[in-house]
């Protein structure tokens, strides 16, 4: 089966959240399963998440999608899958797309902390790639196609056993957030003495990624706040005035804690190699207190699992989906008993080890791109 991707892929690194790892992820799970992909060259996917002007995204999306049906027109294929927001999609052209007899799925992860509604693009779809428990709900109630599969992930197969532990340490790898940020501080202020190292974009220096400088009217600044009203509610209105101004600098006893960014070699060693790999599963959000955050799972639940890690990861509702809890992976929901359970993996080593076979044979077994593959193409009866 040939299938077209349209999944993040950009010939640029834009100062927009992470997203090259995507393109490479799917592209080697849809090999491995023995299907083949292919891509639009002339597409850039990821320029239509950089800020810009309506009149530019607009010119973005007219030259996209127009690349892209052209291209189908001429190179047919058995599927269509994408990786798109809201913001990038053609409703007109996906249409299209359909009527040259190519299903078109979209996979989308970021639900929970985005939506409190379900953007009506998604139902354009002929399934609806949904890897957060928390979602379901909403395109239940939208009455929208999608299938609950989790997030892809590859690893390649050089990787696929369980490493030596070469760092006696509590490892996590994130770019910073004030969540995160918060619950170190919590866990280091009890606890200092913990062998936590951190690493990630935005904890050494703040480098927080700038936006793209657009000369907004008052009109348009009035109409973004109606729209923020409209999608979040007054109450996280409210809450984003009240945290307008403030500041969280980190505790000195957190700076010590942070390492310097690694890229995706040393990444995935630090996962596979570490005595205990750290999951964070909370989200800043204007829609939730900030002292009681919500949760959802992320891809490091995967990922971690995958590489072999003794994952330690902040529970979230529909972790019990993917694995055994306490068997597969070990799980905490606040400060405490992040401690509690970081001291004990540290002095169990044959408790680490059984997480780590468990877990990746779990992962390994039955969250790989090609499962996934087999259950969407079967639902879909290709």
């Amino acid at each position: 089966m040939k299938i077209f991707l349209s999944f993040l892929q950009s010939p640029h690194n834009y100062s927009i959240p992470a997203y090259s790892f995507w393109p490479y992820y799917i592209k080697n799970g849809i090999e491995e399963a023995g299907h083949s992909w292919t891509e639009n060259p002339d597409a850039d996917w990821a320029l239509g998440l950089v800020p810009k002007t309506a009149a530019l995204q607009a010119k973005w999306k007219q030259d996209t999608w127009g690349k892209t049906i052209s291209w189908l027109e001429k190179n047919p294929v058995s599927l269509f899958l994408s990786y798109l927001y809201p913001e990038q999609i053609d409703v007109n052209t996906i249409q299209k797309i359909q009527k040259l007899g190519i299903p078109c799925i979209n996979f989308f992860c970021d639900h929970v902390r985005q939506f409190k509604i379900l953007p009506t693009a998604f139902s354009c779809f002929d399934l609806n790639w949904v890897p957060e428990y928390q979602a379901l709900s909403m395109y239940v109630k939208a009455g929208y196609p999608y299938i609950h599969l989790p997030m892809p992930v590859w690893i390649e197969p050089a990787q696929r056993y369980v490493q030596k532990e070469s760092f006696p340490q509590l490892t996590f790898i994130g770019s910073k957030d004030i969540q995160r940020q918060l619950l170190f501080e919590s866990i280091t202020s009890k606890r200092n003495d913990l062998p936590i190292k951190i690493y990630g974009n935005n904890w050494i220096e703040e480098k927080a990624l700038q936006p793209v400088n657009i000369n907004y009217t008052f009109l348009n600044k009035l109409n973004n706040q109606y729209q923020f009203l409209k999608e979040n509610g007054l109450q996280a209105y409210i809450r984003k005035l009240d945290n307008k101004n403030s500041e969280h600098p980190l505790s000195k006893l957190l700076q010590v804690k942070v390492q310097s960014t690694q890229n995706f070699s040393d990444f995935q060693q630090l996962t596979a190699q570490s005595m205990v790999t750290i999951g964070v599963n909370r989200f800043p959000s204007y829609r939730y207190p900030l002292l009681h955050p919500n949760t959802y799972s992320r891809l490091r639940d995967l990922e971690a699992p995958m590489l072999g890690a003794c994952y330690l990861t902040e529970y979230a509702t529909g972790l019990e989906f993917l694995y055994d809890l306490g068997k597969d992976i070990e799980t905490y929901k606040n400060a405490d008993e992040f401690i509690a359970k970081a001291e004990w993996l540290m002095a169990d080593s044959e408790k680490r080890k059984q997480l780590k076979i468990n877990g990746q044979k779990r992962a390994l077994e039955v969250h790989t791109i090609p499962e996934s593959l087999k259950k969407l193409t079967n639902h879909l009866k290709l």
